[in-house]
């Protein structure tokens, strides 16, 4: 996917004034810990994927470098706590972080010290070896059935190894797990740099954000998405719904969609959202004008129709062009954007055009500091990537299921517990 993430805070703070850098958070960071003589346990995310024993994209594992040379450079010893695959509470030997330490020490230039378990004399003898800027890594926290069930005991196991807790984990954050959550009410906890990024760039997005803001929401199914849209209308001064919910929304209007995806049993529920909008003054955009084809495949014949004049015998796969120059005029009066999905069949030429060309055009603003723009989750990532537009936004989250839910309102276990 090439996943792109703004590398760590302290990266952005040396560009300038940045509203992502000034926004204010709950929580610790390495910033506000005196790490001299102690030693760290840093929960990370290094779920990286593998093929023939062979780590294939070492982008997660680079995101943790920062946090780790600031803790070394301020004498502290690092010690990784981190899941691996999912081998639900069993050991699997496929699923050693063994596996991933050849690439860590890659990353960091230091040797690394493998721990063969997360608590107890294996992990505290790993820890003792470790020389003076090496790194420890210790075994998969998922091979003990504790750590997913938040066991109050494991957590102890993994204190004891430590001074102070750091998670760096933001994609993990969402799960309450003992490395995740109960470990931080254990130790003197804070947040990593990339976590951090994470916190500020969220909270520049929806905390606190300068005014006017736009989210675009795109994807295949409402359903999905019920509390993510129900969350934004309270927040945001507009809501674009692009993809296949759109035209779920489409169909909630009395307008015809043909054969396109669209949930039509959800049409009472999209009325909910668009009373709800009305009512919290949020104005919801949908497509002006639509691409069509009768085939689902790439390069298949097309038009652009208004909205309104879809055959019945065929789908819609992407906005129209008059539906873009709306959205960059909302995007050129908007301070902030939050983006979450692409904007029709992005994965299959020509109906990536819509999401392209707005993403460009978010880009664009953005790298002219006229919008902070804040995008995330597996598909959105993808999109701006494809677009050659990511690298120009404000902030990219790669952290999915944890990013989705702050979205939609909720607490996250693993940054309640930091503010503990």
């Amino acid at each position: 996917m090439g996943d792109r993430l703004v590398d760590g805070a302290r990266e952005r703070a040396e560009t300038g004034a940045n509203p992502v850098m000034e926004a204010s958070l709950g929580w610790k960071t390495l910033d506000d810990v005196a790490l001299a003589g102690k030693t760290v346990l840093v929960r990370v995310d290094i779920n990286v994927p593998m093929e023939a024993g062979q780590v294939t994209d070492a982008t997660r594992i680079e995101k943790i470098v920062p946090t780790v040379e600031d803790i070394i450079a301020r004498g502290g010893k690092v010690v990784l706590l981190a899941h691996f695959d999912r081998p639900k509470g069993k050991v699997v030997p496929e699923m050693s972080l063994s596996h991933v330490a050849p690439a860590l020490e890659a990353a960091l230039g230091r040797k690394v010290v493998f721990g063969a378990d997360c608590v107890g004399d294996v992990a505290k003898a790993a820890i003792a070896a470790a020389a003076p800027g090496d790194v420890v890594l210790l075994e998969n926290t998922r091979f003990h059935p504790g750590e997913e069930k938040n066991d109050p005991a494991l957590a102890q196991g993994m204190a004891a190894l430590g001074d102070i807790f750091v998670n760096d984990a933001f994609s993990a954050a969402h799960r309450a797990h003992a490395s995740t959550a109960a470990l931080a009410h254990l130790l003197p906890a804070a947040a990593g740099r990339l976590m951090e990024a994470e916190l500020r760039a969220l909270e520049a997005a929806l905390g606190n954000p300068v005014r006017p803001v736009v989210a675009v929401v795109g994807g295949a199914k409402v359903s999905t998405k019920l509390d993510l849209l129900g969350n934004l209308v309270t927040k945001v001064d507009h809501l674009v719904i692009g993809g296949g919910m759109a035209n779920t929304f489409l169909v909630a209007q009395g307008v015809e969609v043909g054969k396109s995806l669209a949930e039509r049993d959800m049409a009472d529920t999209a009325r909910e959202i668009l009373g709800k909008a009305q009512a919290a003054g949020c104005t919801i955009h949908l497509p002006v004008d639509i691409v069509v084809a009768r085939e689902f495949k790439a390069g298949a014949a097309s038009e652009t129709l208004p909205v309104a004049q879809c055959p019945a015998d065929a789908m819609i796969l992407d906005a129209g062009p008059a539906t873009v120059a709306a959205l960059v005029k909302v995007f050129e009066a908007s301070k902030t954007l939050i983006w979450n999905g692409p904007l029709g069949a992005f994965e299959i030429k020509p109906f990536d055009a819509a999401t392209n060309a707005a993403a460009q055009a978010a880009a664009r603003l953005t790298k002219a500091g006229k919008l902070v723009s804040v995008a995330g989750g597996g598909d959105t990532v993808a999109a701006l990537n494809a677009a050659d537009a990511a690298d120009d936004f404000t902030f990219i989250s790669t952290a999915g299921g944890a990013f989705l839910e702050w979205m939609e309102g909720k607490e996250l276990p693993g940054v309640a517990a930091l503010g503990a």
